[in-house]
């Protein structure tokens, strides 16, 4: 039974940080919405209770029974989890008379303290709060304060309770707190007693006994799309039951140029039993015409369904869908409050499961992207896998915005196809974490020799991030862009235009559509 840290979620921002920063220290943790009841076994080696943009003050303040594992294992209270604890033991929880919000110097006043070891007597710190602690509990005393919060961080007295509690008023996990991760790990390792021994190898031995396990003697199905997730759930799912794997992978028709072929040839020597099948037609004869970007996400489910259906039902002995759901899909599909607002449908084929009565296998569903590549490498993957940019399950279908046609589609490949090549003969495909082209809705007016042209204009998108939840838009030298440009308008006859996206995730979301 793997150890870890269970992080009760109260809506930060940052909860999801929380978790990478853990991760990288190889300590394993799960968050959940911090009403979820939590089965305090043996494995789980302590509770940290994030932010919140929640007042411990508000009438609707989120609630959690305290009684469930204060003094049953170790706690750290983070910024709204240190105010609503002082509060819920009997502390003073004021309104600040202003938001604290920024970088502050935080002085230790004791520096032996298990949780606050080894960092300087005055470390930077990233506040974030609009509540302060005015009165500790009794049992409780400060450990930390800055010039202007006296508690800047306190704990539970020795012997007060079985296991220690710790609170703070500021964010570690953000970068802006210079010594947050130093802070983390003597919580993780000193506090908890908690072992960082949750690596890539240990991740591929621990899954490939419970998929053995769970599993049994049934064969899976499951739907490569040529990506890393798919394909590394294909290698673990392999690892675990060997020939029982069946993998169907579909061209929809909207797959970049030539990517059909070359997928196939990528999965030749892995020992995968993949079945290549061409649907274009079905795909988009459907979508001819349709702009709105749901509609389109939505057709290309329901023909999908019907086309996985149908192979699928050619299969023996198939009790599981085998699927590439990694943990940002997970955690975004329940929020505090439930259920998340729909930002877009394609991560997911809803109805699939159903029709083919189907028990649903998810070996990927605890880890972030950087960590599935991490262990794809594990499993053997090669690089040219490993390294290719995510690709939107709908395709090229959100990539050409506005309505769909089959020539639109083909500009869009020619287009993306220059792109990514000059990309790769450059040395910069493997600096960024993804880029695409997109065709917009646009006609401008150009020359051409002597000719006058009105034609459609192409939006480069190029982004770098970790896992896709943040994006910054990525510094390609100008001579790069310089000569995809100039290779796009002069081969792809169509395109007249070529722009550069600039913007960030957030505001702006990766796919245009």
């Amino acid at each position: 039974m793997t150890a870890k840290i269970i992080i009760l979620d109260f809506g930060s921002q940052y909860t999801q940080l929380i978790a990478r920063r853990l991760r990288e220290l190889n300590v394993y943790c799960e968050i959940h919405p911090f009403s979820k009841t939590i089965d305090l076994d043996e494995s789980v080696k302590g509770i940290i209770l994030s932010g919140s943009p929640f007042s411990v003050k508000d009438e609707s303040a989120l609630q959690v029974n305290l009684d469930a594992f204060i003094g049953k294992v170790p706690v750290l209270g983070v910024c709204y989890g240190a105010q609503y604890i002082a509060q819920k033991l009997g502390g003073d929880v004021v309104r600040s008379d202003h938001r604290e919000y920024g970088k502050a110097m935080m002085s230790i006043d004791r520096t032996k303290d298990d949780l606050l070891h080894g960092l300087g007597s005055h470390t930077q710190v990233w506040m974030s709060h609009g509540d302060t602690i005015k009165v500790l509990p009794d049992s409780f005393e400060i450990i930390a304060h800055t010039d202007s919060i006296p508690v800047a961080a306190y704990r539970s007295k020795e012997g007060a309770y079985a296991k220690p509690i710790y609170c703070i008023q500021f964010h570690p996990e953000v970068t802006h707190s210079l010594e947050g991760k130093a802070l983390l790990k003597n919580f993780v390792t000193d506090v908890c007693n908690c072992p960082c021994d949750w690596t890539p190898a240990s991740y591929v031995e621990q899954s490939v006994a419970e998929l053995k396990e769970k599993i049994g003697d049934d064969s899976v199905v499951l739907g490569l799309s040529g990506g890393v997730d798919s394909s590394v759930a294909a290698m673990l799912l392999h690892r675990a039951i060997g020939d029982r794997l069946k993998c169907i992978f579909i061209d929809n028709g909207l797959l970049r140029k030539d990517e059909f072929e070359e997928v196939l040839v990528s999965y030749e020597g892995l020992g995968l039993n993949v079945k290549g099948v061409r649907a274009n037609d079905e795909f988009l004869d459907e979508l001819t015409d349709v702009s709105d970007p749901e509609t389109k996400r939505k057709i290309i489910g329901r023909v999908f369904i019907e086309v996985f259906d149908k192979e699928a039902k050619q299969l023996d002995n198939i009790k599981w869908l085998g699927q590439g759901t990694i943990y940002p899909d997970v955690i975004e599909s329940v929020s505090v409050h439930g259920p998340s607002v729909t930002i877009k449908s394609h991560h997911n084929v809803g109805g699939l499961p159903a029709k083919l009565n189907l028990q649903i296998v998810e070996p990927l569903r605890m880890l972030f992207k950087d960590e599935v590549r991490r262990v794809g490498a594990e499993l053997g993957l090669p690089n040219y896998i490993l390294s290719r940019h995510p690709f939107p399950g709908p395709g090229l279908a959100i990539r050409v915005l506005g309505a769909i046609t089959r020539e639109k589609v083909r500009l869009c490949q020619e287009a993306d196809h220059i792109y990514i090549n000059i990309l790769k003969e450059s040395g910069w495909y493997d600096k960024v974490w993804q880029a695409g082209a997109i065709l917009l809705p646009v006609q401008s007016v150009g020359v051409m020799g002597d000719e006058r042209t009105y034609e459609f204009t192409i939006a480069l998108r190029s982004v770098n991030s970790v896992d896709g939840m943040t994006a910054e838009w990525s510094k390609l030298p100008h001579e790069i862009l310089a000569q995809i440009s100039s290779e796009i308008i002069n081969k792809v006859k169509g395109i007249n235009r070529v722009v550069y996206d600039i913007s960030t995730k957030p505001p702006a979301t990766i796919e245009w559509e």
